[in-house]
């Protein structure tokens, strides 16, 4: 009854929204835009509810190799082959037509309500988040003039540099977060994130370890480029007070507690290899080779194989996940060079390759909830920042975060469908197998490793923490020449930005420290 209730609100709330522009002038306009509303909370839902989260499996996950497309047959070329790929470009460029366009709108409509602050520094830290993850893969963005056509005319809005908008967006975390207050505005019969009863202190109790846990994210993302702004940052989200439990982990959820489905809201990041030939898509090597060596638990909810090998492989109700029998796809092969000499090759059974798959009902059910933040992450950042002396006094060691943070990984899985939880014997079993077990000689490739691990259903976060550390080590996909023996450190800009805002598209390539191209790194991605 809590999700139907929050489900009739949002389709109240999407009904009232604007269609997609076409034009770029009508794009950075939205002439049909809210201006009064019954409850403006209506529009939490629908932000909430599309919040970007995963990025895709053909660009984030194939890049840090959680995921591989092995078909080169066109209609998959992509990052699995290092292409540059216009489609897969524009993907997260979304966030500025949908959910930012709506946040924006809701902000306009609470922000000189007092009445209303709770939900107004909610939207603030929602907003800074897809902010974020605008510059966490392109790097230089719009933001200061960002849908602006309608306020202020202007339709054609430079771009501004990826270090200057983090600045703000430190500056939008710290104050929302700490502007929330449990004597104000209830909101939780829109908040998707806690339960529609929750009282006001117990939202805003929730909001405020968000937003301090989002601030440890963007603070430890300066690690490379600047670790005393790093630790600062790290410091302050520490004290405000982060994530303890799983209880406080922000899920987009497409089942209800009882685990029936919510109608009408599934996890669209499944529906393409569920409904397209399942076939073309594997679960990489690296990935599979890793939680093996470690007897992770965690591998039969991710990984699976079918047999016989064929497109309907979703509707496989008991698919092999024995661990023995998990085989991922090799990184810089495809169907057509694979020979029959290379060490993993396995001769293929009927139609497909003999490699594991994901595990259908499970981390790739269309019930599957999207983690966007967790207690396991912040955990694990919290144990690279003990272990680098970025905490203050009182704080556990960088063991004690660690370990919590994978078993915290562990226990999250109750999430998903078709799961039975991970006993605690056997997550104690598993923190003393070699390659996992705590060694301060090695504590940064453990912790980074499982942070890999943990957000294999968040490729973007996996991909901007990749990239943040190098860990753990992986080899460059040499399938051709196109990124020099390297690996994709961003996205290039849409098309249609260079066509349409060419004046500002060309100022921002003339500043981005490369051209407009994969390889091009973003400010806190030093070298």
């Amino acid at each position: 009854m809590n999700n139907l209730k929050r489900i009739l609100t949002m389709c109240l709330a999407v009904s009232l929204m604007t269609s997609c522009d076409k034009g770029f002038e009508q794009l950075n306009t939205n002439p049909l835009a809210i201006t009064q509303i019954s409850d403006p909370g209506l529009l939490l839902t629908n932000i909430l509810r599309n919040t970007s989260t995963a990025g895709g499996w053909d660009a984030e996950s194939t890049i840090v190799q959680h995921f591989v497309l092995p078909y080169n047959v066109g209609a998959t070329l992509g990052y699995q082959f290092n292409d540059n790929n216009p489609g897969i470009n524009a993907g997260p460029w979304g966030v500025y037509t949908g959910v930012l366009r709506t946040t924006g709108q809701l902000i306009t409509l609470v922000k000189d309500n007092p009445a209303r602050s709770n939900l107004y520094n909610m939207a603030r830290i929602w907003r800074a988040y897809h902010f974020m993850w605008l510059v966490d893969h392109y790097g230089d963005v719009p933001y200061s003039e960002a849908l602006q056509g309608q306020a202020e005319g202007k339709f054609y809005p430079k771009y501004d540099k990826g270090a200057v908008i983090y600045e703000d967006l430190y500056k939008e975390i710290k104050e929302a977060t700490a502007a929330l207050d449990p004597a104000k505005d209830n909101n939780a019969a829109f908040d998707i994130f806690v339960s529609t009863s929750a009282s006001t202190a117990a939202e805003i109790t929730f909001w405020k370890r968000l937003g301090y846990s989002l601030l440890l994210r963007l603070g430890m993302r300066y690690s490379k480029v600047d670790a005393n702004k790093a630790r600062t940052i790290v410091t302050e989200a520490f004290n405000g007070g982060v994530m303890q439990t799983n209880a406080d982990n922000v899920v987009v959820r497409n089942m209800t507690d009882a685990g029936a489905p919510i109608v009408g809201f599934e996890n669209g990041r499944m529906t393409t290899i569920r409904v397209q030939n399942a076939f073309n898509y594997y679960v990489a090597e690296p990935f599979v080779d890793t939680l093996k060596r470690f007897r992770d638990p965690r591998l039969k909810f991710i990984a699976a194989r079918y047999a016989p090998l064929q497109s309907t492989a979703p509707q496989v109700v008991s698919p092999d996940t024995t661990m023995a029998n998990q085989f991922g796809f090799p990184v810089g092969i495809d169907q057509s060079n694979f020979p029959t000499t290379h060490p993993s090759y396995r001769a293929p059974t009927g139609t497909g390759q003999n490699f594991s798959q994901l595990n259908y009902n499970v981390v790739a059910n269309m019930t599957t909830p999207s983690l966007v933040i967790t207690n396991a992450q912040t955990k694990l950042l919290l144990a690279e920042a003990a272990f680098r002396n970025w905490l203050p006094a009182g704080a556990q060691t960088a063991q004690q975060y660690y370990e919590a943070g994978v078993k915290a990984s562990m226990d999250a899985y109750t999430l998903f469908p078709n799961t039975t939880p991970i006993p605690v014997s056997l997550q104690n079993e598993y923190l003393n197998v070699p390659g996992v077990a705590w060694d301060n000689s090695s504590a940064l490739s453990l912790i980074n490793t499982q942070y890999w691990i943990e957000n294999f259903n968040n490729g973007y976060e996996a991909w901007c923490n990749w990239r943040r550390t190098g860990l753990p080590v992986l080899k460059p996909n040499l399938i051709n020449a196109n990124l020099a023996g390297g690996f994709i450190r961003r996205f290039s800009y849409p098309q249609d930005e260079q066509t349409t805002n060419a004046v500002n598209y060309q100022a921002a390539v003339s500043t981005l420290g490369g051209p407009d191209f994969l390889t091009t790194r973003i400010f806190w991605d030093t070298p």
